[in-house]
């Protein structure tokens, strides 16, 4: 048995450097925790496989600010009339809007309403940066007319956008390592993107785990206090019930004697905006202590790269960090 404290890391090196499709391979692979296949050329034919099997959740795991101009009102009316909930739009003049969202978002638009003028544009122009995530997606040919212009924005022009933009458009990915209970909850915010290690595929009696169960030290419990002794002996028999119950079944099968308190790995990808909102509910003193527990390590960093976003939230809950 091994037991771990919580952790993350904020993997914002891809968006700086423009690495999408590494992104978005790096964060579907901690559902099966298989980061070690990860290569120079693995990242395309692993998303191939993903839009294959139909597993689009993975694809959310990355952001496109898009600039989309038109010279007729009714392609925004039309575009605004079927946009979903995870893209975001901002108007800069009446014919151009700032428009960002993942791109399983925009592959969900390019097939339910490939007529639109504004969809076909953005479809066409994100297949020339990135096929293999729209190569597979008929638009009608011309739907996109020649009044509509789309420009994708770098990470350089994002980041220098205004304040309010920037809380609107630019997102964060962490990687989260907690127990199961703050995942629960934390999956609960529903304006973002999740992706999380899978006990159903992971099998951890196999060597690459240590064939051990990790669990995450609870913060309720002082080190070798009898409460905590409590706590370990239980750990110690799931363990125990886990890897026996593996030696005649699938880890999904075994998964069912695992408690709250396992080891869980979880990657979160939301705008800033949503990001404020976690960290106000979830930072507070009436939050769970396990997830405020997390919450109070990252909050220093989000404030550290972004302190116009984060310092009123650290001052509203009148924290020192």
């Amino acid at each position: 048995m091994k037991i771990i404290p919580p952790g993350y890391e904020i993997l914002d090196h891809y968006f700086k450097e423009g690495r999408i499709i590494e992104q978005i391979e790096r964060c579907g692979r901690v559902c099966y925790k298989s980061e070690d296949k990860i290569t120079p050329e693995s990242a395309v034919p692993f998303i191939k496989g993903i839009i294959k099997r139909g597993h689009e959740s993975v694809i959310e795991m990355a952001n496109f600010v898009l600039e989309v101009s038109s010279d007729s009102p009714q392609d925004f009316c039309d575009f605004f009339s079927v946009i979903p909930r995870f893209c975001q739009a901002t108007r800069l003049s009446e014919t151009n809007f700032i428009i960002s969202g993942n791109p399983r978002s925009f592959r969900d638009l390019a097939r339910r309403h490939p007529e639109l003028a504004i969809v076909a544009a953005i479809k066409a122009e994100l297949e020339k940066h990135y096929p293999i995530l729209y190569q597979d997606i008929d638009c009608p040919e011309g739907a996109s007319g020649t009044n509509v212009r789309i420009r994708v924005l770098s990470p350089d022009e994002i980041d220098a956008l205004a304040l309010e933009q920037l809380i609107r458009h630019r997102t964060v990915l962490v990687h989260i390592t907690v127990n199961r209970a703050v995942t629960h909850e934390l999956v609960r915010h529903r304006v973002a993107s999740y992706l999380q290690e899978s006990q159903r595929y992971c099998r951890y009696g196999e060597s690459r785990f240590g064939g051990e169960v990790a669990f995450v030290m609870p913060c309720f419990f002082e080190p070798e206090s009898p409460e905590f002794q409590v706590w370990r002996q239980a750990m110690e028999e799931t363990e125990r019930l886990y890897l026996k119950l593996l030696e005649t079944s699938s880890p999904q099968a075994a998964r069912t004697v695992l408690p709250n308190s396992c080891k869980t790995e979880i990657m979160v990808h939301a705008t800033l905006e949503e990001w404020q909102h976690i960290f106000r509910l979830r930072a507070s003193p009436a939050a769970d202590p396990s997830m405020r527990e997390i919450m109070l390590l990252m909050l220093p960093e989000f404030t550290e790269r972004f302190p116009a976003v984060f310092s009123p939230i650290v001052q509203a809950l009148n924290l020192k960090i």
